[in-house]
């Protein structure tokens, strides 16, 4: 039994990770949403063609610059960067799943990125832009005919993580932030609300399309989720598909219990739960470079003796993992 077990396993992970394409291309594009300005989304996904080091925004990435896709019936995963961020905020987890066979696409969502932060707190948005970015891959990508529609996975960090878990099914109620800063005011999130003037005693109009789930999203890998406490039993019941859930210990942003904990406790279905020892908030987000290290100290600085280049190498192995499986 353990021969037949291990023979059966092994014969799933060349199915999951067919080894036709030795190298990652990338390529940029723009996507249409709406009547608002077109999206910006980055691609990564398995090549041949010959692979160079190139230089986006603060990283390097060794990568084919628009080069032909190789491969058929490749799942794809989309993924949904942190607050402030952008798509190539997890380059090194997009890089790891083409180089397994995946293809990557982030979106940059508009209103919540490093260089726009006008519509940060309008959560409804970012998954509609996620579900955008699936139409897109779908229907209108040029490597689309290369694509399984029917395996489909969801990658995000912390606001992103909100957003993979609306994709997935889940239902906030974002009235639950007033009553939290009132028990809570010094918490980051708090404090961070109360510098930016917002009067959470105000009613929010949400769009009755806003949390709409994506039947399309088969599986999620959700690090760090923000806002983890608006959901409760009842807005997390629809989520039924498989979770992976990463929860930094030492995260001084989201406090403990309630932002993973409340997530890990109250969805239908029992996730898979990582909880990263000395680990902050941060971590999740590839290693910094001197030069950005300079630049942007609090998502750089690691707690003492946490190593993040040897956290990623596990971390990206763990993601790519679950969703083999899970995307079988």
């Amino acid at each position: 039994m353990v021969r037949l077990v291990a023979l059966t396993a092994f014969a799933l992970a060349l199915f999951a990770a067919p080894s036709f394409a030795g190298n990652v291309g990338f390529m940029e594009v723009k996507i249409g949403n709406g009547t608002e300005p077109p999206l910006t989304v980055g691609i990564w996904y398995p090549t041949n063609a010959p692979a160079i080091v190139h230089s986006w925004g603060n990283n390097t990435q060794r990568v084919a610059e628009n080069a032909l896709i190789e491969g058929h019936d490749l799942p794809l995963i989309v993924m949904s960067h942190g607050g402030g961020g952008w798509y190539d905020s997890h380059y090194d987890t997009a890089l790891a799943l083409a180089h397994a066979g995946f293809v990557a696409a982030a979106v940059s969502h508009a209103g919540d990125t490093f260089d726009d932060q006008t519509q940060v707190l309008q959560l409804w948005r970012r998954p509609i832009q996620l579900r955008r970015l699936v139409d897109y891959m779908l229907a209108e990508w040029l490597g689309r005919n290369h694509l399984d529609k029917a395996r489909i996975g969801a990658f995000g960090f912390s606001n992103g993580g909100f957003t993979v878990l609306v994709a997935a099914g889940g239902v906030p109620n974002l009235s639950e932030m007033a009553p939290y800063c009132r028990a809570h005011p010094d918490h980051d999130l708090c404090q961070a609300l109360k510098t930016a003037g917002v009067d959470l005693n105000l009613s929010v109009s949400v769009p009755a399309n806003a949390w709409g789930p994506d039947p399309r999203i088969k599986a999620v890998v959700i690090a760090a989720p923000a806002f983890g406490f608006t959901f409760g039993r009842a807005g997390l019941r629809g989520v039924r598909v498989p979770v992976q859930l990463w929860r930094a210990a030492d995260d001084q942003h989201q406090p403990n219990p309630y932002y993973e904990e409340a997530v890990h406790a109250n969805l239908p279905r029992s996730p898979e739960y990582h909880v990263v020892a000395n680990a902050g908030h941060y971590d999740f987000l590839p290693p910094c470079d001197a030069r950005l290290t300079r630049k942007s100290p609090a998502l750089c600085a690691s707690g003492p003796g946490f190593d993040r280049s040897g956290f990623h190498e596990k971390f990206n192995a763990e993601v790519v993992r679950f969703f083999k499986a899970e995307l079988r």
